[in-house]
């Protein structure tokens, strides 16, 4: 049965929770502000970066339609264990890859087995917190994005600076392995929906998960969403470097900026989710973006503080849509449906940050100089991607009854 948690064991899943998509997310990010070495190193081009960086996501998108068809089939902890595991032995084989070839191999890896962790953590926070409590649980979580920015990518890139380009990969993969321990002790038992009354097959559950109009309405939501930022992110730190002239010693300060503002605004924009409204603040905040994101590509010739402001604006309103938009998705599903239409939704998500990175990547081009062109463009299409999920999102509709509960012996 689905656990009624005291206050003190909710916090313990939450910052668990937060632990996983810590190391998940920064595995991911980790990749972008090394753009400029793996260019140089490897001799490739921004096309094939962008193929590098978007192998992760489309892998895990697959990775997230295969889990569709057995994620309700097992308890929601042994499996996140299962696939955190395995997630961990694969960032250590990026971490000891010798070339391209076999960093794209490690990469396909790493995101079959991350893919379904984001959405078996919201999958949980769903199950377990009631509604009118969701926005903030969520902010809670989704921290993890701002504490890898501060502290997780600024050390990442202090690691592969002073070691190696491996050694961000190795860190990550010994931290892994850490949390999955703290994760088998604190995790309580996750399978009420095994138990649900109106449990239907997992080919039956897909169906009808698709056939919903309003589930459909909330995949768009969410793909575009991220499609919305990754046809400008991989690319910030190269055009940073070679169009608006940072120094690598000075790229950490953008990810520490942007990671502390992100920090301290994301308990206030779940709060405010929870007291506006879930679909209100979303809407705000993703038309809000669309400024921070396309100065981001029109930023040559600003100083280094006009940079970080752009960066720190650009990470504050993209971590930010990021909770209701959460909050908002996961309540607009069935809750009997919740985990097959949570592990669809991730593959939508990681397929719209594939699909954006190769976009982007064919877009931009470099001049003789060795300078981005085309940027502005790819941050249009960015633009264009936001408005049309802010759009959609009136569209709507949630389901707002409490999560059924029963109290743990």
């Amino acid at each position: 049965m689905t656990p009624h948690l005291t206050p003190r064991r909710e916090r313990w899943l939450l910052f668990t929770l937060a632990g996983i998509q810590f190391t998940h997310i920064l595995d991911f990010m980790i990749m972008m502000p090394l753009g400029p070495q793996f260019t140089a190193l490897f001799d490739i081009s921004n096309a094939q970066f962008g193929l590098l960086v978007s192998a992760y996501t489309l892998s895990a998108g697959l990775s997230g339609l295969m889990a569709s068809t057995y994620i309700e089939r097992f308890d929601r902890k042994p499996l996140l264990l299962s696939m955190y595991t395995l997630f961990g032995l694969a960032t250590l084989a990026c971490g000891l890859a010798p070339d391209y070839v076999w960093l794209m191999v490690a990469r396909v890896a790493a995101g079959l087995f991350g893919g379904v962790l984001s959405a078996l953590s919201q999958t949980i926070v769903a199950d377990v917190i009631p509604f009118e409590r969701r926005g903030r649980a969520m902010s809670v979580v989704m921290t993890s994005f701002s504490v890898s920015t501060v502290a997780g990518v600024p050390l990442g890139l202090f690691l592969a600076a002073n070691l190696s380009w491996h050694a961000p990969f190795f860190g990550i993969a010994v931290l892994v392995g850490l949390l999955a321990l703290g994760a088998w002790q604190t995790l309580p038992r996750l399978d009420a929906h095994l138990h649900h009354p109106e449990r239907v097959s997992v080919w039956r559950g897909i169906g009808q998960v698709l056939v919903e109009p309003n589930h459909l309405k909330a995949f768009g939501v969410s793909g575009l969403m991220m499609f919305a930022g990754f046809t400008v992110i991989p690319y910030i730190t190269i055009y940073l470097q070679s169009n608006a002239g940072m120094q690598t010693h000075q790229v950490p300060w953008i990810y520490l900026c942007g990671g502390v503002a992100t920090l301290l605004s994301a308990r206030y924009f779940g709060r405010l989710t929870d007291r506006v409204g879930k679909v209100k603040v979303f809407q705000r905040l993703v038309l809000a973006v669309t400024l921070p994101l396309m100065a981001s590509t029109l930023s040559q010739g600003l100083p280094l503080w006009g940079l970080l402001v752009v960066s720190t604006l650009l990470f504050t309103m993209m971590s930010g849509r990021m909770i209701p938009g959460m909050a908002m998705i996961s309540s607009a599903v069935e809750p009997r449906l919740r985990g097959t239409f949570m592990t669809l939704n991730s593959a939508v998500q990681s397929a719209s940050m594939g699909l954006a990175a190769l976009i982007g990547g064919l877009i931009i081009g470099r001049d003789s100089q060795g300078q981005l062109t085309g940027y502005w463009i790819a941050g249009l299409l960015g633009v264009a991607a936001s408005c049309l999920s802010a759009w959609l999102a009136g569209r709507l509709r949630m389901h707002s009854a409490p999560v059924a509960s029963s109290n743990v012996t």
